[in-house]
């Protein structure tokens, strides 16, 4: 599976069970990315989708187990180290800002299994810059 997250300087992903941050911008990219493609997330995540009507979303509880090969999770509000074996490539925006958090990325990047293939900047609605980085193994 390929997995999107959105961080902030510190890794940070929520706070007190609320996404740190959203942005109108980021959203139409990330269905561009993942265009004639499945693309799973948690029903919290859904509604951040529920404007732009994406036609390829798989939305459940469990979209981490059911997610394929290929097929593209985003993710705000679940651990990944349990299913870092399972991931092929990871899509990361950042949001070039320090915000609350109380649940951080997981992941090691840069302890050997993962290099930094992307990185790109574009503008966003509410943010001046968001960085894309696409990590592979």
């Amino acid at each position: 599976m390929i997995v999107i997250v959105c961080l902030d300087d510190k890794g940070g992903m929520m706070f007190n069970h609320r996404r740190q941050s959203r942005d109108k911008s980021l959203c139409v990219q990330i269905l561009r990315l993942t265009k004639h493609s499945i693309l799973h997330m948690s029903h919290y995540s859904a509604r951040l989708f529920s404007d732009l009507n994406p036609p390829d979303l798989a939305v459940s509880d469990t979209f981490l187990r059911d997610a394929g090969n290929g097929d593209f999770c985003f993710v705000e509000d679940a651990a990944l180290a349990p299913v870092e074996k399972r991931i092929e490539k990871l899509i990361i925006f950042k949001w070039n800002r320090t915000y609350p958090a109380d649940r951080y990325f997981d992941l090691k990047l840069y302890e050997g299994a993962w290099h930094l293939a992307l990185s790109s900047d574009f503008a966003g609605c509410s943010h001046e810059r968001i960085t894309m980085e696409v990590f592979e193994r």
